[in-house]
């Protein structure tokens, strides 16, 4: 199970990039959400998932294994190396407080991933949308439209890390002892 685990955690890191890359955002009313946003969505519950079977030490070694895979297929995808390292900085900030919250929580399984998922997803969108998107950075997005992509990518992250949360909690997981 293990080995698993570790493999669908960087399958999902790759997969978010192809599919961002293959595929226009996806407008939900006002609010612009990158097509790979629900696979982000999911990399931060196989995260924990990582950390549930590897150990909060050995989950550090599978984020930088991940950030340099995520990386080379960014940049193989063709997007600017300005992006791959907007994407590397928010990566490595989003996926260490995803880690540091769910080892400081002390509650159930499905309420460890739901809110330590809120945190990483919620700098995951801010980070790289004003870092990578911005004006300030590759300058895909008008200041006007910056907080309207933050939102849609705050919101699809958010229903994912419920929907991944609802289903641990009625899992046979949702009781074992954590790391």
């Amino acid at each position: 199970m293990k080995p698993f685990v570790l493999l669908a955690y960087l399958a999902a890191i790759v997969a978010a990039n192809v599919v961002t890359a293959s595929f226009a955002p996806i407008p939900i009313g006002a609010l612009l959400v990158p097509a790979g946003s629900f696979l982000i969505g999911a990399t931060f519950i196989l995260r924990d998932f990582v950390q549930r079977a590897f150990g909060r030490g050995r989950t550090y070694a599978a984020i930088l294994a991940a950030l340099a895979l995520s990386a080379a297929t960014s940049y193989a995808l063709g997007d600017t190396l300005w992006i791959v390292f907007a994407s590397a900085v928010t990566f490595l900030v989003s996926e260490t407080l995803d880690t540091e919250t769910y080892t400081r929580l002390r509650l159930p399984m499905a309420s460890r991933v739901f809110f330590s998922g809120l945190v990483g997803g919620f700098v995951d969108s801010a980070l790289f949308v004003v870092i990578g998107l911005s004006p300030i950075g590759a300058g895909f997005l008008p200041w006007e439209a910056v907080g309207f992509a933050i939102a849609g990518q705050i919101l699809v992250k958010t229903a994912m890390q419920a929907l991944g949360a609802a289903v641990i909690a009625f899992t046979p997981l949702a009781g074992e002892t954590e790391r």
